[in-house]
């Protein structure tokens, strides 16, 4: 691969891609120290606690500004860095409550409770600490989860935790913060029923993590990471892009991948892909509490043997009228079928989209050199960085470069506006684009040494944060290799064309 600069360039030059290589992904803000010690949750007691009342004022952090994806400093010589794994916690529908003593841990827990992983539970926050809570549980039932801090030395933090002990009901979680970086203590505190000490000062991230470790469902081995693909306008070219990553993903990278096209009366996976556009992604909506594994690979079509395609229906017989919750539960099924997730959204707006692009793991916005462009995806990135406090800003694409006779905007003073870098700038290329849509093909089979072509293979670099395979090395991604289906007899047209009118 060639080298690339850091940032990207004022203007568009001749037929290159620029590339922001920093994109590690980081929390805004400084992680605390590690503890001295690995901490393992001790066994509960698996009886169920029902929800406690969710009344009382929860507190409210307002947003702060936080480094645009530019200033995020690089993990590594070439800027890849392995996924994190607070990128997969998701905390479920719980009741929480915290009782802090110390400024910046009330902070802390209240950033934490306005977290996306956190969006299910329901967070109260009061100030005060173990004998607060003693306090509040002799008159109301405790709920699943405690976070309590105590500022005393180790004796009396023992003998407070002694006296929560005395009010919690059978199957609640506590989690103590201390201001003691102490193995003894914490052997002690796991040898009374704690579940997890931590000490102060925290960070969000390192909160939201813990409760995350104590929910883990065990016979779920991992939770796929969302990356979600939306245009900053129609035409921009979003699905292209979505499709070619999540091709290259799976063929350049060698990880398996589910691509889902959530826009139902005109997606186009299924032409690109050169699959017949089954009901995959509308049956699951109809009947999200019933998928299964097994459901869910009926559903799916196989492209390679690495990526399988959710297709949308691509039909106007209904109104699709789905809920928000529907669109979650099967996200979050699907999640746990493959390590990648990449979800091609519409040019709309909805709740839905809304939910979706605050939760995805990685949201990439692809815009055009123009001001339509240009203010919608500063609309989107600003509402998506105010509700994604925790998280690095999205990542921003520049497609269709250097259109001839057509007047741009800048990348340097685009990304300005934005105040993140473009982490892409793919250059006009209507021939590769365009016979790669008509062949139902891949821009990086169809035109594989073009500058588009290797665009995508750095941009799945990006997104999932991996190399791709050495030349010749072991475990090298083999051949892609498209279905059957998708290569046409001797003799037939390359047109997907015929094939889609006799579909219908």
């Amino acid at each position: 691969m060639n080298a690339y600069a850091s940032q990207t360039q004022g203007s568009y030059a001749g037929d290159v891609f620029d590339v922001d290589m920093d994109f590690s992904e980081a929390s805004p803000q400084p992680q605390a120290s590690p503890l001295s010690f690995n901490t393992q949750p001790q066994p509960q007691s698996s009886a169920p606690l029902a929800d406690a009342p969710h009344g009382g004022n929860q507190r409210v952090a307002a947003a702060a500004d936080y480094s645009t994806a530019g200033e995020l400093a690089p993990q590594s010589q070439t800027g890849l860095a392995p996924v994190g794994s607070i990128a997969e916690v998701s905390v479920p529908r719980i009741a929480i409550h915290v009782f802090a003593e110390r400024q910046d841990t009330l902070n802390a827990a209240e950033r934490a409770a306005q977290d996306r992983r956190m969006s299910r539970a329901t967070t109260q926050i009061r100030v005060g600490g173990v004998m607060a809570a003693v306090e509040t549980y002799q008159h109301e039932p405790t709920p699943p989860l405690i976070i309590v801090e105590c500022l005393r030395d180790p004796q009396g933090l023992l003998q407070e935790v002694d006296q929560l002990a005395e009010v919690c009901d059978a199957g609640t979680k506590v989690v103590v913060i201390g201001s003691t970086n102490d193995i003894i203590l914490f052997r002690e505190l796991m040898r009374r029923g704690v579940s997890e000490y931590l000490v102060a000062p925290l960070q969000p991230l390192q909160l939201i993590s813990a409760i995350g470790g104590l929910f883990n469902d065990p016979a779920q081995p991992f939770v796929g990471r969302t990356i979600a693909f939306v245009g900053a306008r129609g035409g921009a070219g979003a699905s292209a892009v979505a499709h070619n990553t999540a091709y290259a993903i799976s063929e350049r990278i060698g990880a398996n991948t589910v691509m889902v096209d959530y826009d139902l009366p005109f997606g186009t996976a299924g032409l690109d892909f050169n699959q017949d556009p089954l009901n995959g992604v509308a049956d699951a909506l109809g009947q999200p509490d019933r998928l299964d594994a097994t459901l869910l690979d009926r559903m799916m079509v196989r492209c390679t043997d690495k990526l399988s395609l959710f297709a949308a229906p691509a039909t106007l017989d209904a109104d699709w009228d789905i809920s928000t919750e529907a669109f979650e539960e099967v996200t979050n099924r699907i999640r746990s079928t493959a390590p990648f997730v990449v979800l091609d959204l519409p040019h709309l707006w909805s709740p839905w989209m809304r939910r979706t692009l605050i939760s995805a793991d990685e949201v990439v916005v692809v815009a055009t050199p123009d001001l339509a462009s240009l203010r919608n995806a500063k609309n989107m990135i600003d509402l998506i960085r105010h509700s994604r406090p925790n998280d690095a800003p999205p990542r921003l694409v520049l497609n269709q470069v250097g259109v001839p006779g057509r007047p741009e905007i800048p990348a340097k003073d685009f990304g300005a506006a934005l105040g993140v870098h473009p982490s892409l700038i793919i250059p006009f290329d209507a021939k590769t684009f365009g016979a790669a849509a008509n062949n139902g093909q891949m821009v990086v089979d169809a035109g594989a040494k073009t500058k588009a072509a290797e665009a995508f293979q750095t941009l799945a670099q990006i997104v999932t944060r991996r190399e791709l395979p050495a030349a010749g090395a072991k475990g090298k991604a083999a051949k892609p290799a498209r279905a059957a289906a998708a290569k046409p007899a001797a003799g037939e047209s390359k047109s997907v064309i015929a094939s889609l009118f006799k579909k219908r």
